[in-house]
């Protein structure tokens, strides 16, 4: 079906998105904060996490399950290392500040991470990668998640999407940087699919016969109820390489939980034992490596940008024109998108209105 798409210009969707964040009691520091990481997702084609997430944290903290003011505690630190816990606090406030005290310690000691306890969804992680690749860094940058993936020859949804995010920069006019779960998809995407109200690829997610699952709207109710599970990377089983995916993923959980003493697995579903909402609890991890510590910084971008340009410069498949190497297509996607706008289909234009009406928003009479 044809999507009813309209384009919003980014400094409108700024503002807005600003002004929605401060209408629920955000702090103004902390609300540009949350609006960066939402439209740099957004500029960089990255819909899932941008703009058509704001309802969630909207409903999020309508409900009392994340706080729209951030009171964070330092439990641990030493020169290269930081322990936090975010109190539940906004996820992109929290995680914006561990990277900024890994970097920090970089700078000074050459290696710089914070791991993190008690937050919430901090939007993409390759926001927090790209906060070290500008200041001459390679970033890395991990979360896990609520539970929505299944261990290799399970069905039983127990560990999140869980993204192994990493960069570093380049001599080039864009870094590279591989910013994507450890799971074929992300619910991110399956709520993009339904709102555009399309099906679910096949191979994406299993119901609990381990079937194939592909009406959208259905398999988002069933992943909230656990009956259904996305697939990590790889795909099911053991053939295609699905055992890898799941072994990066828990990796990525014993980052988010073991170093912090924070939650995991089935422990971040959002409920208590009374079936009553709870906060995530969600857990990150950060790491900054200052370049210059082994090699001049120039040297390194040379290098780095040769590797990239010989890999795009190799032979290509029959059929197509073009390979790409990370973050080069979200660089293409961030000009045209300065351009044109921030796209809405239908029913994110839906919920844009709930939210300007609900917080009694003046100015905004967008054009749908």
């Amino acid at each position: 079906m044809k999507e009813d798409v309209i384009y919003i210009s980014v400094d409108t969707m700024v503002k807005f998105m600003k002004d929605v964040f401060l209408g629920l009691g955000v702090p103004p520091a902390d609300a540009d904060i949350c609006t960066d990481v939402l439209i740099t997702s957004d500029l960089r084609g990255i819909d899932s996490h941008g703009v058509g997430r704001l309802k969630m944290y909207y409903d999020r903290i309508k409900a009392g399950i994340q706080y729209p003011v951030t009171n964070m505690t330092i439990i641990k630190e030493t020169e290269t290392t930081a322990t936090i816990d975010g109190g539940h606090g906004m996820g992109q406030v929290i995680a914006h500040k561990a990277m900024s005290m890994a970097i920090k310690k970089a700078k000074k000691y050459g290696l710089g991470s914070s791991a993190v306890r008690n937050s919430t969804h901090y939007g993409i992680a390759g926001y927090y990668s790209l906060m070290a690749i500008n200041e001459g860094m390679i970033g890395l940058a991990t979360t896990n998640a609520r539970p929505s993936i299944p261990p290799t020859f399970g069905v039983d949804p127990m560990y999140g999407t869980n993204p192994l995010t990493i960069g570093a920069p380049t001599d080039e006019l864009f870094p590279f940087l591989i910013d994507c779960a450890t799971s074929i998809s992300q619910r991110g995407k399956i709520e993009l699919l339904d709102r555009a109200e399309k099906p679910t690829p096949p191979g994406w997610a299993i119901d609990s016969e381990g079937k194939p699952h592909t009406d959208t709207k259905k398999l988002l109710n069933d992943l909230v109820a656990g009956t259904a599970a996305l697939l990590p990377m790889g795909g099911q089983g053991e053939t295609f390489g699905g055992h890898k995916g799941y072994g990066w993923a828990t990796m990525m959980e014993i980052f988010s939980a073991a170093l912090q003493g924070g939650s995991f697995l089935k422990g971040l579903l959002g409920w208590d034992s009374q079936g009553n909402r709870t906060p995530y609890k969600l857990g990150h991890f950060f790491l900054a490596i200052n370049i210059e510590n082994f090699i001049p910084l120039g040297q390194f971008k040379k290098i780095a940008g040769n590797i990239l340009r010989d890999l795009r410069n190799s032979k290509k498949e029959p059929g197509e024109s073009r390979i790409y190497t990370a973050g080069e297509k979200e660089f293409e996607a961030e000009k045209t998108r300065l351009k044109e706008g921030i796209p809405a289909n239908k029913n994110l234009q839906n919920n844009l209105k709930i939210m300007r009406d609900e917080l009694h928003l003046p100015g905004y009479d967008f054009p749908f």
